[in-house]
């Protein structure tokens, strides 16, 4: 019976994370039209996004290294861009931390936004599910999208080592930052920190080796906190 849920909590994430593919596989289509516009060929395309898989940190990575940057300062940009990833952990332990160790390790890898998104969602309104069954549906999740993202980045990859160089494919890799970062901004503190981070982004350009990226980040994500705070205790007050 126990073997029979947590297939059937598998099959449940598989099928609400299947309308993900939609978008996640024409940006993983990009990233890899762009690796291969930058000089990398189909297996390091690939390798990059088995690495990786994180579809921010890995444009902002690409970017960064087409612009010759320190390697150093390229980790430490991807790193910073996906922070959020750590504060999904945090949110995701009550629910999944009395997983076996291989499985966490696993799932830390598969945590992305749908991911968490679906999830989280599905273990606050279901509470009574087991911890293999919360495992089972957040693995099922990403059945579709990790390896839709992988196909993608091949063919992506593929058609892009066949674009002519004069075709010039740079431009389109701001506007995909622009086309991820759109639906994020769901809060006010979202408002605020995205709002920071450009303001700050355009005099910290002249930063040497891009530094001007983890700084903007930096300011956008300490705004949005504080902005969270500020509506935190506004919010108490008028309960008050």
């Amino acid at each position: 019976m126990a073997t029979t849920t947590v297939k059937s909590a598998f099959w449940r994430g598989l099928r609400d994370g299947a309308p993900f593919v939609l978008v996640s596989g024409p940006f993983g289509l990009l990233f890899g039209v762009l690796a291969a516009e930058a000089g990398l060929i189909v297996p390091e395309a690939l390798t990059f996004s088995l690495a990786v898989f994180a579809g921010s940190a890995q444009f902002t990575a690409l970017q960064l290294m087409q612009e010759n940057a320190p390697i150093l300062i390229v980790l430490i940009s991807a790193l910073a861009v996906n922070l959020r990833v750590a504060m999904y952990s945090a949110s995701l332990t009550p629910y999944l931390g009395a997983a076996p160790l291989w499985q966490r390790a696993i799932a830390a890898y598969f945590t992305v936004d749908q991911s968490y998104a679906l999830s989280i969602v599905k273990f606050e309104s279901e509470p009574e599910m087991s911890v293999p069954e919360r495992m089972a549906y957040f693995f099922g999740t990403n059945g579709l999208v990790a390896p839709g993202w992988m196909v993608a980045t091949i063919i992506g990859a593929l058609i892009g080592a066949q674009v002519p160089e004069s075709w010039g494919l740079d431009f389109v890799l701001p506007l995909a930052f622009l086309a991820m970062i759109g639906p994020m901004l769901r809060t006010p503190a979202h408002l605020a920190a995205c709002f920071v981070a450009v303001v700050t982004a355009l005099p910290a350009a002249a930063l040497p080796y891009n530094l001007g990226l983890i700084v903007a980040g930096l300011a956008g994500m300490m705004a949005g906190a504080q902005a969270e705070l500020w509506l935190e205790r506004r919010l108490k007050e008028n309960r008050a």
